[in-house]
């Protein structure tokens, strides 16, 4: 019995079945990876509130807050386009 696990044709489907896992595995582990980066990533909605918040302790001046509001907007814009999209 153990004779036909050395044979060429067991051997061949015992690599191809861990080429298959690692592949799998591989392709898991990327999409967690990414899937746990997008979570991570702050909206442009949420950085607005935190330099808001950061603009009304004075640690931003005026003009850096509206500087930072105008980029955020045009950003919060693309979201808002890319959502529309996927619905």
């Amino acid at each position: 019995m153990t004779e036909f696990l050395y044979s060429p044709g067991a051997q061949a489907v015992f690599w191809s079945a861990i080429l298959a896992a690692l592949l799998v595995s591989g392709f898991y582990l990327i999409q967690k990876a990414r899937g746990m980066r997008r979570s991570t990533t702050p909206n442009a909605s949420d950085l607005l509130t935190d330099f808001r918040n950061l603009h009304d302790r004075g640690q931003l001046s005026d003009q850096e807050f509206r500087d930072i509001k105008t980029m955020l907007g045009k950003k919060m814009q693309r979201e808002l386009a890319s959502d529309g999209d996927e619905g």
